[in-house]
């Protein structure tokens, strides 16, 4: 499993975590909403071990994210897709796809590239193998990024706000593309601002406040009126994206 434990993140005089738990088991797909500020990303970059905790644990499978000996151990299990693609330009579609496979799982190439094609055919890219970033729309270039984090055929799959970049018609092809690895049964960690598709895809629903965890709840309770509703800032905080 996925697990942080009493996780606190400041930078500077500024408290952007504070004594996180959390949670995420083989085949979940758990959403972290907030409004901005929140500690959102800052999570799933603990989580990646691209921050460095102030307190608290993290494991990926009991490899302990915070010591340099586990977090390759660690990062071998969970693939993170980013907000701005960072994709290396000087490569194309599927070199950008089959680096990390070849030198870090030392993977022959002819077997990494035949699986890179497959992945690419398999979010619609097919024909575009061996086109440069450049070349490509904002949505092509997110789900080229998922296809980089699944070549390491992860546990887990961490997305922050993996659509915050595009247009409506390209955040539904990635939205498209996510769905389908949720009823195949990947592991996602999930931070949006897309409700109603996290509503859809999700077991759970967990809300950062202000770097507090305030609610972790299974979706359909989340969205109740005795569940998540109950509390106040949640409530206005789903009044707010809905009307927007």
């Amino acid at each position: 499993m996925l697990k942080v434990e009493n996780v606190k993140k400041a930078f500077g005089p500024v408290t952007v975590l504070d004594g996180v738990n959390l949670t995420v088991n083989p085949g979940e797909v758990v959403s972290i909403l907030g409004s901005s500020g929140s500690g959102k990303s800052t999570l799933i970059r603990c989580i990646n071990g691209l921050e460095k905790l102030n307190a608290g644990k993290i494991t990926v499978d009991d490899f302990d994210v915070s010591k340099p000996k586990e977090l390759a151990e660690a990062r071998k299990r969970s693939g993170t897709v980013f907000q701005l693609f960072n994709l290396y330009p000087h490569m194309t579609a599927l070199q950008n796809i089959t680096l990390a496979p070849i030198e870090v799982l030392k993977r022959p190439k002819a077997e990494a590239e035949a699986e890179g094609r497959a992945l690419l055919t398999q979010v619609g890219l097919g024909d575009r193998a061996d086109a440069y970033p450049a070349q490509l729309s904002g949505g092509q270039r997110q789900r080229v990024g998922i296809c980089r984090a699944l070549a390491m055929k992860p546990r887990y799959l961490l997305l922050d706000e993996v659509t915050s970049a595009l247009d409506p018609e390209m955040t539904s092809e990635v939205l498209d593309i996510l769905a389908k690895l949720a009823k195949d049964g990947t592991t996602m960690v999930f931070v949006t601002h897309e409700i109603e598709f996290a509503r859809q895809i999700s077991n759970r629903i967990v809300f950062l406040e202000k770097g507090v965890l305030l609610v972790d709840l299974p979706t359909e309770k989340f969205f109740a009126a005795d569940g998540g509703l109950a509390q106040p800032r949640v409530a206005q905080f789903l009044s707010k994206m809905r009307k927007d």
